[in-house]
């Protein structure tokens, strides 16, 4: 018989399946009910460190000869609902997109055989069962796959049966197998399905990539299986607590190479009455996993090349092979990206205390790629601007892209694949912390001149701000009971603010015990799954402190707070609200207390900055201060949180953070800029107010503070982009802003330059550009036509391509245009590509317009879409048309895109600029007869933004051009 249960008792159960055995054979990796007696066995004598986690290396796995079946199977390809095909409905109960637990798989033997000419797939799986509810039935998870030949072997039974019924259901992707025998609670069983499929495009599931090769077009085959399409590749309990041990093997043509999570065993000449082709066929196994969630395995088969290393762990002296394959046309842009994996997977082990698991770790670059890049364990798979870049050109904002995007990933080694999140809910668990870990705290210590710590404040505290002071935000512990919301959820709330609340946790227990205590997580959970009690006990052991009670409202409610300060004698009185894009929010809206971290900075008598790490535990609070000095709170910007002072205190701040000996950080000058700038929009004062900050701040002379200023300025013109007053204006303060800075640091890049140097260079010249700076105008164009008539690019750095391109599409015609979609469709590096096409976005002219729209819909490939669409709202010439390109194809786009994670997105970019309550209505309009299941937190986004867009028109059009009218006229005397 056959239950179901909600997301909370699944929950409930993460710590029951921990406890039930995993049996394998011959080789056993840890039982997860029992990690942290093994993690202890396993530290070698006399090896410092207490607590300390080696893992044995992997051994021989069973031979698969008996297991192996594959069947040239070609048709049906369709007799499951298409990819992507689940929606919550109200015929379907939530908990039943979940599957029953009365069953729990142990050991899946994978066999697939990959035909790239034919572009299709088949294959077996025999999936080793235990009995854990006396049953008839067997439910797995199975998608687009064509169902054969299904049996079950029964070891308390001793008998072989076929299903008496065997039902799909497309709506929860599941297949519901009847036996004419139930089979005993704590028995064993085999379950047989043989299966095939076509390689579709969809960059789900096992599909097909492509790429030229002497200008014929090749196919290779790879996984992408986050968060439920392994079962498009093979049939199987597709929920990461449903942990299991797989064993794969890859059957091919000869001249091609196999990968997988494992190395490989053994690899053979394949032959069988199925293969009649006149090419060679080979058989290639791999070595056992250990227990891992489904999402995670991952396989490939197509002509690669690659690049090696090493790198010796420092907690067993074991020397592992790190390998990164790519076409023939990308492997020679590897390099830098295997040489970050072999620096950062050591700094993790010291970090941790636990050992990389596993005998390899390859990186495969893809051409066709959904996301940016996948942390399936063992073999990293990604796009290839996530991990090329020409080693003859090199700019410093690929670097980072690069550097952070490899290490994110080998951060998910530890966080996501050795421990798992009990289920999707706590995505943050994986993706908070690979983007803490593995693009600030490692990264800093390999690029200390990144200053990655201070960048953070914008590449990811204020942009989860961004979304979370929204009222279509979501809990960072999200309900998500189908596919369709775990899909929306990989969003900056997932990703930023989770990183962005773990940042503020660690600065406030000190990050060493913040790191101590993950790896006590770590080893309690190893290969087992965990939810966020788990982790606040870790810290909590690590620290003495009651870390649940302080985070539970971080993670569990939507929002964050805004601390109103009011100044009394010899005091501040603090009061925490929830702070909204659209201004003070209503009592329904305004019920969670949060646990703050103050971080009070002031300065004493002797004139040292003090920080006071008063944590606000109620609404308000009242603390003694000498305010006749300077002070501010959340000192460093660590807190997720915005500040409201009186305009005095304010413009006290801002005149001490514009000091060159200011007593306040870069990090609190960033975050200043963004505070005034959120808060100013959400009507908590004048707009005026930030524009003033700014021109306060044009001395500024580092990198960071510039970048906010800059995307703050930036989002100021997109909701003022139809005030052709307010427009023009704020070009001429922009580009009064930037050009000086060019005219200090030039156009050219030296070696013996800084990165803040470089950065700063490329802001400047791109914002003035943007500005339509005539002398940056025509420098740029000059540029670009010397590289036209003599085929040399050297005068265009990597880091200037973008504004160059862009440029010259902007302020030209036909001819620049041909030229930049000539360097789109054979770019020297994907970075060039990138650029290339934000400026086949960035055209005026509307012949020029029509063919970008058109190019998207018959040349981009899928992985590129969102670029164009992103890019295209940026264009004011264009935003508007984009909402009714979309609306036109709405059915080709959903057709499209249905079945990837990129749909919401599509639907957020192309109506997120629209700026009045009209447009909010119009989309709302569009939509109401839509299934939105798909994208419906990216619409609800889109919509909030529109009509804060409008609410600050309606309330700020006079004082921002007041103000800029004001400037412009004092600025010309």
């Amino acid at each position: 018989m056959s239950f179901f249960l909600s997301t909370t008792k699944h929950r409930a159960l993460a710590t029951n399946f921990a406890n039930f055995s995993c049996v394998l054979s011959k080789h056993t990796w840890p039982n997860p009910r029992s990690a942290h007696s093994y993690a202890t066995a396993c530290i070698p004598k006399g090896q410092a460190g207490p607590g300390r986690v080696t893992l044995p290396d992997h051994q021989p796995s069973r031979d698969l000869s008996s297991r192996f079946i594959a069947r040239r199977l070609y048709c049906a390809f369709h007799s499951m609902a298409p990819p992507g095909s689940i929606s919550t409905s109200p015929n379907v109960p939530a908990n039943e997109h979940r599957l029953p637990l009365d069953v729990k798989p142990l050991h899946y033997d994978v066999t697939i055989r990959t035909d790239l000419e034919k572009l299709a797939f088949d294959g077996a799986v025999v999936i080793d069962l235990e009995i854990l509810k006396e049953t008839s039935s067997i439910v797995f998870h199975t998608s687009n796959l064509n169902i054969k030949d299904v049996t079950i072997h029964s070891d308390a039974l001793k008998i072989k049966q076929v299903p008496t019924s065997q039902s799909l259901d497309p709506v929860t992707e599941r297949a519901v197998l009847k036996f004419p025998t139930a089979f005993p609670l704590g028995s064993k069983a085999q379950l047989e399905v043989k299966f095939d499929a076509e390689l579709t495009g969809d960059m789900m599931g096992y599909y097909r990539s492509s790429w030229e090769k002497d200008g014929k077009k090749q196919y290779y085959a790879l996984t992408q299986f986050e968060p439920t399409a392994a079962r498009r590749a093979f049939p199987c309990w597709d929920e990461p607590l449903l942990k299991a041990t797989y064993s794969v093997t890859l059957i091919s043509r000869e001249d091609t190479v196999n990968l997988s999570n494992m190395p490989s065993l053994s690899e053979e000449p394949y032959t069988s009455g199925k293969c009649v082709d006149s090419e060679k066929w080979k058989i290639t196994k791999f070595d056992r996993t250990p227990p891992m969630s489904s999402y995670l395995v991952a396989f490939a088969n197509g002509h690669f090349d690659y690049l090696e290393s090493s790198y010796v762990s420092p907690l067993s002296g074991k020397t592992r092979p790190l390998r990164i394959y790519a076409t023939s046309d990308s492997i020679h842009q590897a390099e830098f990206a295997l040489d970050i994996k072999r620096k950062v997977l050591p700094l993790y082990e010291q970090m941790f205390d636990v050992e990389y698991p596993l005998p390899k770790l390859d990186t495969l670059i893809a051409s066709d790629f959904d996301a940016g890049a996948m942390e399936n364990w063992g073999l990293i798979t990604g796009r290839t601007t996530a991990f090329c870049l020409d080693p003859k050109k090199v700019g410093v904002a690929a670097q980072k892209r690069i550097a952070t995007t490899q290490s994110h990933e080998v951060a998910h080694m530890w966080f996501g694949d050795i421990t798992t999140m009990a289920w999707w809910d706590n995505l943050y668990l994986n993706e908070g912390f690979a983007t803490l870990m593995g693009e600030v705290i490692t990264i800093d210590r390999i690029f200390p001149e990144w200053k990655v710590y201070s960048e953070f404040i914008i590449d990811h505290l204020n942009r989860a701000l961004g979304m979370d002071a929204k009222l279509s935000s979501h809990p960072i512990e999200v309900d998500c009971p189908d596919a369709n919301q775990i899909n929306q959820i990989f969003d900056a709330l997932s990703y930023s603010k989770a990183g962005s609340v773990l940042r503020m946790l660690s600065a406030f227990v000190g990050e060493e015990t913040f790191l101590k205590g993950v790896s006590i997580y770590l080893k309690k959970h190893l290969y087992a799954n965990s939810v966020s009690k788990d982790l606040w006990d870790g810290i909590g052991e690590a620290s003495g402190l009651d870390i649940a009670i302080m985070m539970d409202n971080w993670v569990s409610k939507m929002g964050f707070p805004l601390l109103t300060v009011t100044e009394k004698a010899g005091a501040i009185h603090v009061r925490q609200d929830r702070f909204l894009e659209t201004g003070p929010a209503a009592d329904k809206d305004n019920k969670t207390i949060w646990q703050i971290p103050l971080n009070i900075a002031s300065v004493d008598s002797d004139g040292k900055l003090n920080v006071d790490r008063t944590l606000l535990k109620d609404k308000e609070i009242t603390i003694p201060l000498d305010t006749s000095k300077p002070f501010k709170l959340n000192c460093d910007t660590t807190g997720v949180y915005r500040v409201l002072y009186s305009p005095e205190r304010l413009a006290k701040i801002g005149a001490e953070a514009a000091k060159k000996d200011s007593v306040f950080s870069l990090d609190d000058r960033i975050g200043l800029v963004n505070d005034v700038f959120a808060l100013s929009n959400a009507g908590f004062g004048n707009v005026s107010v930030a524009l003033a900050l700014t021109q306060n701040l044009r001395h500024e002379e580092e990198f960071l503070p510039w970048q906010g200023i800059s995307d703050n300025l930036g989002d100021i013109a997109n909701i003022f982009w139809e005030n052709k007053q307010a427009w023009h204006l704020l070009k001429e303060f922009r580009s009064s802003l930037y050009a000086p800075i060019v005219d200090k640091l030039g156009y050219d890049y030296s070696k013996s330059d800084t990165a803040d140097t470089k950065q700063l260079r490329s802001l400047a010249i791109s914002r003035a550009a943007a500005s339509d700076e005539p002398g940056v105008v025509k420098e740029l164009s000059k540029r670009f036509a010397d590289y036209l008539k003599t085929g040399d690019d050297a005068g265009i750095s990597l880091d200037l391509e973008r504004a160059t391109y862009t440029t010259v599409v902007k302020h030209g015609g036909r001819a620049e245009y041909d030229a930049i979609k000539a360097i789109y469709e054979k770019p020297k590096t994907p970075t060039t590509q990138t650029a290339a096409i934000a400026a086949l976005c960035a055209a005026t002219d509307q012949n020029l317009i029509d063919e970008t729209f058109n190019l998207i819909l018959t040349e981009a490939k899928d992985q590129d879409v969102y670029m164009f669409i992103g890019n295209l709202s940026f264009n004011i010439v264009t935003r508007r048309q984009l909402a009714q390109w979309f609306k036109a194809n709405y059915e080709e786009i959903y057709e499209r895109f249905s079945a990837n994670t990129q749909l919401s997105n599509l639907v957020s970019y192309s109506f997120k600029t629209l700026s009045s309550e009209a447009d909010a209505k119009d989309t709302e309009e569009f939509f109401k007869d839509k299934d939105v299941s798909k994208y419906n937190l990216g619409l609800s986004q889109a919509l909030d933004t529109i009509r804060a867009h409008a609410a600050v028109l309606e309330r700020s059009t006079d004082d921002v051009v007041q103000w800029l009218e004001k400037w412009s006229t004092e600025s010309k005397r």
